[in-house]
């Protein structure tokens, strides 16, 4: 009776939330152009070529707070959450308006995560691994009040900042939220009715139902772009209600494996503070180093790109799920893939011998330097094939051939500042006609 009741209201969360986020996005469109909330590709760091509105957000948030009104009735600390939820997405619309510098941003979410702190959503502690779930306190570890404050605003403002990072490809913010936030209501679904996890379950599935709605409007080739009041909303949803699950092995997997659900933009977030600390800039500063600019680099493009990192977001999300089910083994061997597919992705095609030279490259110029050791080797195949064939006919090479593939491979190699997108044309010697050729000194 329980479960078919919990089932209709997860039902019920998907049924709300599409639709109205699909219907309000349209909307936030016309209201962006109205507002001139325009993200405009104004340098080399964006993917896009034209102007794109971005207050699609909008939309997500009223479709998922319009879902959540079916979990917060069940729970307290879900009304909480959807407070802290506005006041984050308006950190995120002055952003998008205003352009807020990073230090007024940052100090509008430590806020947010403060007033939670204040209002009773805090991690208090933390089960160990491989602590059983119905041994009560046994592998607990409990937090003192200024250490529970910390480690709740740390991974608040952590997780809102790593999902806003991963909004840099058409559809790769939502689409990834969407998956998070489903593999997390499975966790919270699984263990749901026996620890009284399922109005976050439902609550998960109000923030997927917001992403599925909009992603339409967003996936490549986008209409419209969240921009940060959607990303900043997103990642808050997903931090705090990990915090609000009583499954608190849920809140060690789905929220520390959201460090692996979530290891796609905590690994990408973490890589790139490194990389901007070796490079001696601000850790703030933005480039063109993440996961999704190395797949592009690679030239997967767009769809493949972010699909491919669907696929590895999934991978950890499945990995969540089985950790919640003592299934270790199986976890970790596909953790063990999805940070392979990671490593991949990072580490260029010839990998320098010094780490810190991987983690600073640009995947631009690896990318670069890819293609022109393919050209130089194409180039050598080349002159081989020219010189093995003449010698079959019984010709004597023809040395302009050998000279000009040389010197085109010798240009392909020297050419490091220009596009990787080059086209070299192989100009052929032009064929005389015999009889127009002036006899040499040994013909007579």
């Amino acid at each position: 009776m329980h479960l078919t009741f919990y089932l209709t209201k997860i039902l019920q969360a998907f049924l709300i939330g599409i639709p109205i986020a699909w219907l309000t996005t349209p909307l936030s469109i016309k209201l962006a152009y109205k507002l001139d909330i325009i993200d405009k590709p104004r340098d080399d760091r964006r993917v896009h070529n034209r102007p794109i509105p971005r207050f699609g957000g909008m939309a997500i948030f009223l479709g998922s707070m319009a879902a959540m009104i079916i979990p917060a009735g069940m729970n307290s600390s879900i009304r909480t959450a959807m407070l802290g939820g506005l006041m984050m997405y308006l950190t995120g619309v002055a952003d998008d308006i205003y352009d807020l510098r990073p230090m007024v941003k940052f100090a509008a979410q430590v806020f947010t995560a403060t007033v939670m702190f204040a209002m009773g959503i805090r991690i208090r502690f933390i089960n160990l691994m491989l602590a059983p779930i119905s041994n009560g306190s046994k592998g607990m570890i409990y937090f003192s009040i200024g250490l529970a404050y910390l480690i709740t605003v740390l991974w608040i403002v952590g997780i809102t900042n790593a999902v806003n990072l991963m909004d840099g490809l058409d559809g790769l913010a939502a689409g990834s939220t969407a998956i998070m936030s489903i593999s997390l209501a499975y966790v919270a679904y699984i263990h749901g009715i026996r620890l009284g996890a399922m109005p976050v379950c439902i609550a998960f599935c109000a923030v997927a139902a917001g992403c599925i709605g909009f992603l339409p409007y967003n996936f490549s080739p986008a209409k419209t772009f969240m921009g940060d009041g959607g990303a900043l909303y997103l990642g808050y949803m997903i931090a705090i209600l990990s915090v609000i699950s009583p499954l608190k092995r849920a809140t060690f997997v789905g929220a520390i494996i959201p460090t692996m659900v979530l290891a796609v933009p905590i690994f990408d977030t973490a890589f790139a503070m490194l990389r901007r600390v070796f490079r001696h800039e601000s850790i703030m500063k933005a480039d063109r180093g993440h996961l999704h600019h190395h797949l592009m680099a690679a030239g997967f493009g767009q769809r493949r790109s972010v699909l491919i990192m669907y696929g590895i977001v999934g991978i950890m999300g499945v990995a969540a799920i089985l950790i919640s089910r003592e299934l270790y083994i199986d976890a970790l061997f596909l953790m063990t893939i999805a940070l392979l597919y990671l490593g991949i992705i990072i580490v260029p095609r010839q990998p320098k011998k010094n780490l810190r030279k991987i983690i600073t490259q640009d995947p631009r110029e690896a990318a670069r330097q890819a293609e022109r050791e393919n050209l130089i080797w194409m180039l050598n195949q080349e002159r081989e094939r020219r010189r093995a064939a003449k010698e079959a006919a019984g010709e004597n090479p023809d040395t302009r051939d050998d000279e000009l593939l040389a010197e085109i491979a010798r240009d392909a190699a020297k050419s490091d500042k220009k596009s990787s997108r080059r086209t070299v044309r192989l100009k052929m010697p032009e064929k005389t006609d015999p009889a127009d050729e002036k006899p040499t000194d040994k013909d007579k």
